[in-house]
């Protein structure tokens, strides 16, 4: 029955894993060729199916609707203040919705392929001070955004944005507490033990 389990969760974190990636590339290559609202619907479809097949979908929602926040608020100040200009988006205005469903699928992650992060808050730091800049760095050479001059200060902007944004993010993971499979996977598991 462990094993078993371990499978669910594995396929879970895999499934996770895909479908965040598929909706990460929805949002900037939708942006990048200027359909943005394209990308942002997809991926809000990909939210919503990650939603409906969580095994707690109440706390997943809760965490979705936090880095959205979150995610409207870093990345609407980041474009009043010049640190980044997203394609096809009036610059010193809110975010873009492609930009805030990039945030809602990110954390769809925190429960299920990024769980080896609970409780790491210094390292989930370090991964934001080096992988927030490296993601918007991803996401400049597809077309979906580009950075306020002087770049490096840009760069420096992102990675202390994102190194007091995912710890907190996984602090609230941590506090909503343990998810990671879907419903559909354990009842694959129940039938394979009975």
């Amino acid at each position: 029955m462990i094993d078993n389990m371990k499978s669910a969760e594995a396929l879970s974190s895999l499934t996770n894993a895909v479908l965040h990636q598929v909706g990460w590339f929805a949002c900037v290559l939708g942006a990048a060729w200027g359909w943005g609202s394209a990308g942002a619907a997809l991926a809000l479809a990909l939210t919503a199916l990650h939603l409906s097949l969580a095994r707690w979908p109440g706390r997943e929602i809760l965490l979705v609707a936090a880095a959205a926040l979150v995610g409207l608020t870093v990345d609407s100040l980041h474009a009043g203040f010049g640190v980044l200009a997203f394609n096809g988006h009036e610059a010193g205005t809110l975010a873009p919705l492609w930009i805030v469903a990039l945030w809602a699928q990110f954390a769809t992650a925190l429960h299920f392929c990024m769980r080896w992060l609970s409780q790491r808050y210094l390292l989930a730091s370090v991964l934001g001070l080096i992988g927030g800049p490296m993601s918007f760095l991803a996401g400049e050479r597809l077309g979906a955004a580009t950075f306020g001059e002087p770049r490096t200060l840009s760069l420096a902007v992102l990675g202390l944005s994102w190194s007091i944004a995912l710890p907190a993010l996984v602090a609230l993971a941590d506090r909503l507490g343990e998810g990671g499979r879907y419903w559909i996977f354990m009842r694959a598991v129940r039938a394979d033990a009975s």
